[in-house]
């Protein structure tokens, strides 16, 4: 398919008055969207009332008609983390991770070829309790040499700088998980900026030892995609494909604590946002110590994250998305469909 430059695609996006250009430029060129089933957490969100989706604009379009790659679940394993454990003396939490080269499909028809953990960017989320003993093998099926670097406390030769596995290698690394908060791993070769932007990270979480309350809890990790190699990002995902969210809205409960775990890994920009329409939330930077902001609206640069705990006050969607317009506009929006 033709090149899908980040001014072509602002260029087709600013009639918001439009249909929705982005998805259609990828779907002209002969793609098709993959089928998928229900499931519970998501909403087949109808069109709203009186409006079409050709007069709506993708700023707005929400359901079905919304030009995103899969199925309902395709994202469930990202979105939602493993369940938190109760903290356990002695206990080890044992992961693996494989590092291996894959073209994901970020939009219809638009393919980018990533490295990545275990298939996915991000890859799969690791959780651990404060005091637990993480032990991670990590074994490199790419075409380079990687690492896995995780944000936190831990010995230096655990720091994924100087075990650098090449291809077919592999290395196991093992540490007290601590301090408690959101965290993030991903790989420390260099080039960095290249190993970064092409998937290589990951949320990382460690509980508490006094469990936080209970919660729907889910995971969003913002990145970008640049898919014409001009080192200028084409695409802005939560989780990995654009507009996901908007196509299969989260499904939350009204009145229900939901927490939020918010990182960000967008290579090429120096900030990315999330913003909440119809309501506010409380933001726990890093997930640590005890001071909380209560807004709407919450910047990061590359590698910091936090917690995000809101109480929905109404049912019906509720947009969110980044607050850069250029970043809503190429992918990173989407809704929760609160219910009773």
């Amino acid at each position: 398919m033709p090149k899908l430059s980040r001014r072509k695609l602002l260029a087709a996006a600013a009639p918001l008055a439009a249909a929705p250009i982005v998805g259609k430029l990828a779907l002209d060129s002969g793609s098709a969207e993959a089928g998928g089933h229900d499931h519970s957490s998501h909403s087949h969100a109808r069109t709203p009332a009186g409006h079409q989706p050709e007069a709506m604009g993708h700023a707005a379009m929400v359901g079905e008609e919304v030009p995103a790659v899969g199925g309902p679940n395709d994202l469930d394993a990202l979105l939602y983390p493993p369940k938190a454990l109760p903290y356990q003396p002695g206990r080890v939490r044992e992961y693996e991770l494989v590092a291996v080269d894959n073209d994901l499909e970020v939009a219809p028809g638009v393919f980018f070829p990533a490295w990545t953990y275990n298939g996915s960017a991000p890859g799969p989320v690791i959780r651990a309790t404060e005091g637990d003993t993480l032990r991670v093998r990590f074994r490199n099926e790419g075409s380079h040499p990687h690492t896995i670097h995780f944000h936190g406390i831990h010995p230096t030769n655990m720091d994924g700088v100087f075990e650098i596995v090449g291809t077919g290698g592999s290395f196991t690394y093992e540490f007290e998980a601590r301090p408690a908060g959101l965290h993030l791993y991903h790989c420390h070769a260099t080039p960095l900026k290249k190993h970064i932007h092409k998937g290589l990270y990951g949320a990382f979480i460690i509980d508490p030892r006094e469990p936080r309350p209970p919660a729907q809890e889910l995971v969003m990790v913002m990145n970008g995609f640049d898919t014409d190699g001009d080192g200028g990002n084409n695409f802005y995902t939560v989780n990995g494909r654009s507009f996901y969210y908007a196509k299969y809205p989260i499904r939350v409960k009204r009145s229900e604590l939901v927490r939020i775990y918010l990182a960000n890994l967008t290579e090429f920009d120096l900030i990315n946002s999330f913003h909440l329409h119809a309501d506010f939330f409380r933001h726990q930077p890093t997930g640590t110590g005890d001071h909380w902001e209560y807004t709407d609206t919450v910047m990061q640069c590359q590698g910091q994250r936090g917690v995000l705990e809101i109480e929905f006050a109404g049912t019906g969607l509720h947009m969110f998305h980044a607050h850069q317009s250029e970043f809503a506009e190429l992918g990173w929006m989407g809704f929760f469909e609160v219910v009773d």
